[in-house]
């Protein structure tokens, strides 16, 4: 599918550049491009650069879901026309033709394909087992894993704690069979044991006719006096996935907290010191609360079985073996693109210019040493695990060998548990610029306590290559590579050096 946007001065969907000359030519690409919704903007673009199938169109003012527009789209009506004036060949229109039929004939023609369901309890327990093992635990001072036969009082508070996250987001929204809330899974948990009381404590909407700051302070003493009260806070913030946050065709306004909600955590840690923060979002956010609460819990958006997943990793039921997919930068300035200036972030409204070339996300850090909150790779366990000192399986290497680093890792904790264990590769002179090092390969290990396996992670000399523009090519320089085993980013357990010739 085709981008919103354009690239050297043509609209991604129909991009001589990237659809024909990289995607077609050069990648070999033999299926179909597609736009997106809205994302066709020009005819004779669209017929030679490389468009098989356009999604809605806004034109003549129709909406993209009009079924009256569909004939004034830009490969409809307009591209008959070309074909009859001359102005278009078939050679064209039959390559596209090939490319949908091949579709096709790959998928709703394949009579082979046994029958699917929908929504069905096997569903469930995959998005279950998704959710637990992609929750990531940022920060725990020894309160997590809660034992709930202690615990006789805990509050509930915040709007996502309650909020349906399924839908929302354009195209991420979900049409979902059920949705457990974090509430839900948490009285489910608890089972009546405890006395599970929730609070709102801040808002994504006002009421008409009602002062907002009125209304946000009555949110925020009600979150408060339920609070001072219990044995422990749940609180459930975040994004939202309303238009303004994690939402596509917008961008957020802040990189902090919406709706108040690091001032009432703020407040609700000083009333009480068993304040655990689970953050429900697609992305980073500041966390100036980070140093006074005791624990956060990253959870993203968990789809149906969000309630019992969290519920389960806070209870201990099962051990968080997540990982950050990208950094958590302290504050926006942090970030590469807010560091070049307007025209790299957020541009004009029409052009943005990406100067952090390669050295994007957790490149950026490593290369440039700034320290992030929580980095690339990162997160937390119940247990614990040791590494032993790696070996390779050689020193000297061709462009034609596998690097096959080993260890042993052992779960040195109380509790069974799985670890992500990561291997990165840096060039130590390089022709080109390059990040300090580059996660090459990974793998989840899941271990017992006081188990020990041995592990082996591979990876190509050839994974070790560059794209060189000037030589339209991939290409491994000759020279020293270090390999850095880490249980993220910036926590290195050992280093090593080979030489490729």
């Amino acid at each position: 599918m085709g981008a919103y946007n354009k690239y050297d001065g043509e609209h991604c969907s129909h991009n001589e550049i990237l659809l024909n000359n990289i995607l077609k030519k050069e990648w070999g690409f033999d299926g179909v491009v597609v736009s997106d919704w809205g994302a066709t903007h020009d005819t004779k673009e669209a017929i030679k650069n490389g468009l098989d199938i356009e999604m809605g169109s806004y034109t003549d003012g129709l909406s993209a879901n009009s079924i009256h527009g569909y004939n004034t789209f830009y490969l409809a009506d307009p591209y008959l026309k070309a074909l009859r004036n001359g102005e278009a060949d078939i050679t064209t229109l039959n390559d596209k033709a090939r490319r949908i039929l091949r579709l096709i004939f790959r998928t709703s023609m394949n009579r082979q394909r046994p029958w699917g369901s929908f929504a069905t309890d096997e569903h469930a327990q995959a998005a279950r087992k998704i959710g637990e093992e992609g929750v990531v635990l940022l920060k725990n001072n020894n309160i997590l894993p809660l034992d709930v036969s202690k615990i006789k009082s805990a509050a509930v508070i915040g709007e996502n704690a309650v909020r349906p996250l399924c839908v929302g987001g354009w195209s991420a929204s979900l049409k979902v069979k059920y949705e457990i809330s974090p509430l839900e899974g948490l009285r489910k948990i608890f089972g009546g044991k405890s006395n599970v009381v929730y609070s709102q404590g801040y808002s994504s909407k006002v009421p008409t006719g009602v002062s907002p700051e009125k209304y946000c302070d009555s949110l925020r003493l009600e979150a408060a006096k339920i609070a001072s009260k219990s044995d422990v806070v749940f609180f459930f913030g975040g994004l939202n996935k309303d238009e303004l946050q994690d939402c596509e065709g917008n961008d957020r306004l802040s990189y902090a907290l919406p709706y108040g909600q690091d001032i009432l955590i703020d407040e609700l840690q000083k009333l009480n010191k068993k304040v655990i923060v689970i953050l429900l979002s697609g992305n980073a956010v500041e966390m100036p609360f980070a140093d006074k609460v005791p624990a956060i819990l990253q959870a993203w958006y968990l789809g149906s079985e969000a309630g019992n997943t969290i519920a389960e990793i806070l209870t201990g039921k099962v051990n968080p073996s997540g990982k950050l997919p990208f950094s958590f930068p302290y504050k926006l300035s942090d970030a590469g693109a807010y560091q070049f200036g307007k025209m790299a972030y957020p541009g004009d409204s029409i052009n943005v210019e990406y100067k952090e070339d390669i050295l994007v996300g957790y490149r950026w850090f490593d290369t440039k040493k700034i320290k992030s909150r929580y980095p690339f790779g990162y997160g937390l366990s119940y247990t614990t695990f040791n590494y032993g000192k790696p070996t390779v399986s050689q020193r000297l290497y061709t462009k034609g060998d596998v690097v096959k680093l080993t260890f042993n890792l052992t779960n040195s904790g109380d509790v069974a548990g799985a670890e992500v264990v990561q291997l990165y590769v840096g060039d130590k002179k390089s022709s080109v610029l390059r990040p300090v090092k580059e996660l090459k390969t990974f793998d989840k290990i899941y271990l017992k306590p006081s188990e020990t396996k041995e592990v082996t992670l591979q990876v190509p000399v050839s994974d070790f290559a560059f794209y060189s523009e000037k030589d339209k090519q991939w290409i491994v320089e000759p020279g020293e590579f270090e390999l850095y085993l880490c249980a993220s980013s910036t926590d290195i357990k050992y280093k090593m050096k080979i030489d490729v010739k």
